[in-house]
């Protein structure tokens, strides 16, 4: 049996918007304090058309805000908003894996510090609700609430039972857009 992919899925979805090269690096720079056009294009080394694309598709899913230069007219800097931001945590566990399998023996060429303490970041280990590292074994994988009908399927999750409303027995009430959103 054939299976097309799964465009509901959140790692697809995600996928598609930060999973080439181009757009990750361009995060990545961003998150080096990286502002402006002319400076993404020098760090990155990438082609005036492609980064135009990149930023573009961030400015429109609302990654990035374009923000004028006072002092340019004309020209912007391209500012995190906090979407863009809450993907750190994402970038640094890619990073920690780089890092630790594919770096040169002496080390990664960046690390991140606490400006506060100084110290180097030390990247968090998934931990079971008593504490505990999880392995991969550990993990049971469930269906969502927002599971489509192959995925309640192959989880072993079933469809919830529609409530009837009194008074109206044998009819099953529709989702409102505000239970779509749940």
């Amino acid at each position: 049996m054939k299976r097309s992919f799964n465009k509901e899925c959140s790692i697809s979805r995600a996928m598609d918007v930060v999973g080439d090269r181009w757009s990750i690096l361009l995060l990545r720079e961003a998150y080096y304090g990286t502002r402006r056009f002319d400076e993404f294009q020098y760090y990155l080394g990438v082609a005036p058309n492609i980064l135009s694309a990149r930023l573009k598709k961030f400015v429109d899913l609302g990654m990035m805000t374009r923000v004028p230069l006072p002092e340019h007219g004309g020209r912007y800097e391209y500012v995190l908003t906090k979407k863009g931001r809450d993907f750190f945590p994402t970038y640094l566990a890619l990073k920690k894996w780089g890092d630790e399998w594919l770096a040169e023996p002496e080390g990664p060429q960046v690390v991140f510090k606490e400006r506060s303490s100084g110290q180097q970041i030390e990247y968090p280990t998934l931990l079971s609700a008593r504490g505990h590292p999880l392995e991969l074994e550990d993990i049971e994988i469930v269906a969502g609430s927002g599971a489509v009908p192959f995925n309640r399927k192959r989880f072993g999750a079933q469809r919830p039972q529609a409530k009837v409303k009194p008074g109206r027995a044998g009819r099953v009430p529709r989702k409102s857009v505000a239970d779509k959103d749940k």
